[in-house]
């Protein structure tokens, strides 16, 4: 029998601490611990090459169940759609108006944090209702 495999989830970016700081407040993730020897990040940061500096920041589960989130500066921007996204479960168990009403106050919260409301997507005969939307960077994730 196979081990099931830990994974972390990888966001190419422009501003790494920037985007990770952004999910942290979506997922109620924090920043993990700088490495040993650094009072901060700031200070390891501040140990890197200049050209590594600001290259990669990361969050975590405070619980320990979710995946570790790492986000890394790339050159290039974003162009078109993301091939996987996340889904932040908001409306799990709920349907119709109390849906609705859960998709939308965390609608209201993100975009105060700096998402973007793309659209509705409404409930079918095989689907509730989601909120597709983009993170700080445009990238796109989904209220589910």
């Amino acid at each position: 029998m196979t081990s099931i495999k830990q994974f972390q989830v990888t966001f190419d970016c422009a501003e790494p601490e920037r985007v990770a700081r952004f999910w942290c407040q979506v997922l109620g993730y924090v920043v993990p611990s700088p490495p040993e020897g650094f009072a901060t990040w700031d200070d390891f940061d501040q140990s890197l090459p200049p050209e590594r500096q600001g290259s990669a920041f990361a969050c975590v589960d405070p619980s320990g169940v979710g995946p570790r989130l790492l986000f890394l500066r790339v050159p290039e921007g974003k162009v078109v759609k993301n091939r996987v996204h996340l889904d932040v479960r908001v409306g799990t168990g709920l349907v119709g108006a109390e849906r609705l009403a859960a998709l939308e106050a965390e609608c209201a919260r993100l975009v105060e944090l700096g998402a973007v409301r793309v659209r509705l997507l409404t409930a079918d005969d095989y689907n509730e209702s989601c909120l597709v939307m983009q993170d700080v960077e445009g990238n796109e994730f989904c209220l589910d």
